[in-house]
């Protein structure tokens, strides 16, 4: 049978199908004519998490029919990942960094949304759904399912591993250099819409009488109405995000 060598990064050998172990050099059988992005991902590997694909200094895309006996590496991505600039297996970049996350993640999403990054919730969206409403809207994919990572149309996405979701966002802020663009607590946690400063009066019949005496400064959504302000929840909001490093004490 004709076998490729391939080797593969130290951040994709969790990621691999049991069969392989944690073995970073593997001998892979050759079956039928299959592109490489075909081969790394019946490997268990998807596409999402690969940065770079090459043999003897040459660079190859998804699409590329390697030929039997060659060594080829497999690369992961290297933080920070700029999703906004070019890259030679994503020629496309998106525009913004904004993100939808399936439900294995949900709670990772809320914080995201609590610190300001535009982030939706697939609901209960199939993967196909997911894929399309992420090409469509040109969203980053959060998630712990390694087979919606490999649906060929979505582009951009991320493997979670952390397993909390203080520890998942501290991993989404790092991988994709979040830190610039947090905004916390501008954002309405239900629906993801930005938030716009309200005046008291124009809201005062919808709040309890201890809201009311004690609270002078609110926002809310434009979308769902909901109304927010610096009450007990948001200083418990605010210890958890100080607890991620979001915030500064």
């Amino acid at each position: 049978m004709p076998l490729l060598h391939l080797v593969v990064s130290k951040s994709l050998v969790s990621l691999l199908s049991r069969k392989y172990g944690e073995c970073r050099s593997i001998c892979y059988t050759v079956t039928r004519r299959a592109s490489i992005k075909d081969i790394i991902e019946s490997m268990g590997i998807p596409h999402t998490e690969i940065g770079e694909i090459c043999s003897e200094g040459e660079k190859f895309d998804f699409g590329f029919i390697p030929e039997t006996s060659m060594t080829i590496n497999i690369f992961g991505i290297l933080p920070p990942f700029d999703v906004t600039c070019p890259t030679y297996l994503r020629s496309a970049p998106l525009k913004k960094i904004r993100f939808i996350a399936d439900l294995n993640v949900s709670k990772l999403a809320t914080l995201l949304r609590m610190s300001g990054i535009d982030a939706e919730i697939s609901q209960d969206l199939s993967d196909k759904e997911i894929a399309s409403l992420a090409h469509e809207k040109q969203r980053i994919v959060l998630s712990k399912d390694l087979g919606l990572l490999k649906h060929r149309k979505i582009t951009f996405g991320r493997y979670v591993r952390s397993v909390y979701p203080e520890e998942q966002l501290k991993e989404i802020i790092n991988f994709f250099n979040l830190k610039p663009h947090l905004l916390p607590f501008s954002r309405c946690l239900r629906c993801n819409t930005s938030l716009a400063p309200v005046e008291k009066k124009d809201i005062l019949s919808r709040l309890q009488p201890k809201t009311r005496l004690f609270f002078h400064s609110f926002k809310i959504c434009i979308r769902c109405d909901r109304i927010y302000w610096k009450g007990s929840h948001h200083e418990g909001m605010l210890k958890r995000m100080q607890q991620s490093g979001i915030i500064q004490v």
